[in-house]
């Protein structure tokens, strides 16, 4: 049943997005390699569609992601998540209030998430968002993720960056084991000034701190990871 409602939902958002008035939107396109992943082969490169909008009636993020190992494994894993306005504030530090839902898309799993959300009017921030979820996990217990994401952007002397990520926790899993904490973040220098590009592209680092990954006690990824990322 729960397949079937998000199902539904993501098949009536998506038509609504395309005759909704847009306000905004970014494509961009990421590659990443790093030699530090834990589960599997620790040397990995990934390439990384994403995509946000805002419309009249909300915001969609989504993302698909390619993971190819160096010893042949490969992996895919996209994430949709459209959030729907029900409050919006003018002149107040918190924007909007939002019902929240993401489908998790990977290897052999469906996952599905809903909840509220929150987004923030704070200085320097391009964005600061909080979204609370009850997670409909598939194939084990159901638990509850708390998700932080931000953009900062700034400028050292004339040169452009953006710092930005997000942290998930999830709480522990009867069975299948303890809470988790995924903290990812990309530092990013702007190149495309010198290119006369009219949008980003970056050169940086992401890295990636993640507790107990996968609900697995002890495994702990520290994971830097060289990135280009340009936005089109």
């Amino acid at each position: 049943m729960k397949h079937i409602v998000f199902s539904l939902f993501i098949l009536l958002a998506l038509p609504f997005s395309a005759t909704a008035e847009k306000y905004w939107s970014d494509t961009s396109l990421t590659y990443l390699n790093g030699s530090d992943y834990e589960v599997g082969d620790p040397d990995r490169q990934v390439i990384t569609l994403e995509y946000v909008g805002g419309y009249s009636w909300g915001k969609i993020f989504s993302f698909a992601d390619r993971l190819e190992s160096d010893n042949g494994d490969t992996e895919t894993y996209i994430e949709v998540s459209p959030e729907v306005y029900f409050v919006q504030f003018e002149d107040n530090i918190v924007n909007n209030l939002s019902v929240t839902t993401t489908a998790e898309v990977g290897d052999g799993f469906t996952h599905y998430l809903y909840g509220i959300g929150a987004a923030f009017d704070i200085p320097g921030f391009q964005f600061f968002e909080v979204d609370a979820y009850r997670r409909n996990n598939d194939g084990f217990d159901n638990n509850y993720q708390v998700t932080l994401s931000w953009g900062v952007p700034f400028s050292v002397g004339e040169t452009q960056w953006m710092y930005d990520g997000f942290l998930d926790y999830a709480s522990g899993i009867s069975g299948i084991g303890p809470a988790n904490m995924n903290f990812t973040s990309q530092l990013k220098w702007n190149l495309a000034p010198y290119f006369d590009l009219s949008a980003p592209l970056y050169v940086g680092v992401e890295y990636v701190y993640w507790r107990n990954k996968f609900y697995i006690d002890g495994v702990n990824e520290k994971n830097p990871n060289l990135l280009i990322k340009w936005h089109f």
